[in-house]
């Protein structure tokens, strides 16, 4: 008799883990509360879907934020190259771009989503659209020897849907994904079903977001893109974030590349207070070849005045910024200026200072930091240690990466360890 298995969420760790489970002979039901599968995938990579990262697996492991050691056994058993493969015999043409992030070759994340759900239907998978699950269902389990003290004291029996429908199976996967794009059916249901089953659950956070500001300068620079700086974040004597890349200034902060990944690191810093910032706008100089560039700037313009002798050193939108910031009046002849004052514009160039107060909402963030305690979790099969036959994959646990398809390589990877076990000989 097939194993019958409830998945819980139709995103990509939901219709992966369905896929994989089918595939090895399961009976599977998956129960999504919004009118499609996959709406969260929609609006991945801006619309391209990047589902994943075709890097090495170390380098996997250093592009996850939070509690990457969780993750050694999903990824040796399904890394990047194993998703790609995966979408290629899917019929899903790929390719791959700057930084190892891998993208489906037509640019429409439609294809990855179209797949995936061809898949499921081809395998026989049940899909109820529109059907929210309001709880799990549970019972004593009856298997556990008294003596483990390991053994899970409970066992999950089904679900019941809002409308007071139940569903009995073999066992259960939560794959709710967490609380960022609102929009995309996103309510942390998977939290409560947790928590109400015994578990922990971390705290959760908008990350991947972009980062609000203090000073009033820096939404005068709204619109300026910065390539090719260091954005770096002190955090007591260490540095919380320090990275090499690109940046925007917004009418409310800072966003781009570079601080959509500083949000996933400072998250709880954040908590405690405001942060220094400084971005070091030419990082490729240091403050002396700084200075005589500029030293050379000044002998050929001697009687110039300050403000038209730095447009080859910084942006039109960033110079009055930095003029007041830097400290020297615009209209200062260039042969008044003194070595300390110079000295003190050269600093402000390489520590351009500013202050993060917070981030934006979650209806901005691409991902929720937070979620399932991963010390609850098998890491070889993603099932619980306290209920028996209750399973986790994807964004639900307390798992975060930065940007370039290393969130979705978690969705896959988990999706899959939770399918093997799933499928496993005997009760989940």
């Amino acid at each position: 008799m097939k194993k019958k298995i409830l998945i819980i969420g139709g995103g990509a760790a939901g219709m992966a883990a369905g896929i994989f489970a089918a595939e090895k002979g399961c009976k599977v039901l998956l129960f999504e509360q919004n009118e499609k599968l996959g709406k969260k995938l929609y609006i991945t990579g801006k619309g391209r879907c990047n589902f994943t990262n075709a890097c090495e697996k170390d380098e996997l492991f250093r592009n996850v934020v939070t509690n990457s050691r969780f993750l050694y056994s999903a990824f040796d058993g399904f890394d990047s190259q194993d998703t790609i493969r995966l979408f290629e015999e899917l019929g899903v043409r790929t390719k791959v771009e700057r930084g190892n992030r891998a993208f489906p070759a037509s640019d429409h994340s439609s294809d990855i989503i179209r797949a995936l759900e061809k898949r499921l239907k081809d395998l026989g998978a049940e899909i109820f659209l529109r059907t929210r699950v309001a709880r799990l269902l549970t019972e004593n389990n009856s298997d556990a020897d008294p003596a483990d003290r390991k053994a899970p004291p409970l066992r999950v029996t089904g679900i019941e849907l809002a409308d007071g429908r139940t569903f009995a199976g073999d066992a259960v996967l939560i794959a709710t994904g967490g609380l960022s794009y609102r929009t995309t059916g996103a309510t942390g249901d998977g939290y409560r079903f947790a928590e109400e089953a015994g578990h922990s659950v971390e705290a959760q956070r908008p990350a991947l977001v972009p980062l609000v500001t203090e000073e009033a300068y820096i939404p005068e620079m709204q619109g300026l893109s910065l390539k090719n700086v260091t954005l770096t974040i002190p955090y007591g004597k260490k540095k919380v974030f320090s990275e090499f890349g690109e940046m925007l200034f917004t009418h409310f902060g800072i966003s781009g590349p570079l601080a959509l990944s500083a949000s996933s690191y400072i998250g709880k810093a954040l908590e405690e207070g405001p942060l220094e910032a400084f971005i070091d706008l030419k990082p490729a100089l240091t403050e002396e070849q700084l200075d005589a560039r500029l030293l050379r700037e000044f002998e050929q313009a001697k009687n110039k005045e300050f403000k038209n002798v730095i447009p080859s050193l910084l942006p039109a939108k960033m110079r009055p910024v930095m003029l007041a910031v830097g400290g020297i009046d615009g209209e200062t002849p260039v042969h008044s200026i003194t070595k300390e004052e110079r000295g003190k514009f050269i600093h402000t160039i390489k520590n351009f200072p500013f202050t993060i107060t917070g981030t934006r909402d979650y209806k901005e963030a691409i991902i929720t930091q937070g979620g399932i305690r991963v010390k609850e979790v098998n890491p070889s099969t993603m099932e619980s240690r306290k209920v028996k036959g209750l399973f986790f994959a994807g964004e639900v646990l307390d798992l975060d990466a930065v940007t370039g398809g290393f969130n979705l390589q978690i969705a896959w990877a988990t999706a899959h360890s939770a399918a093997e076990a799933l499928a496993a000989d005997g009760q989940p």
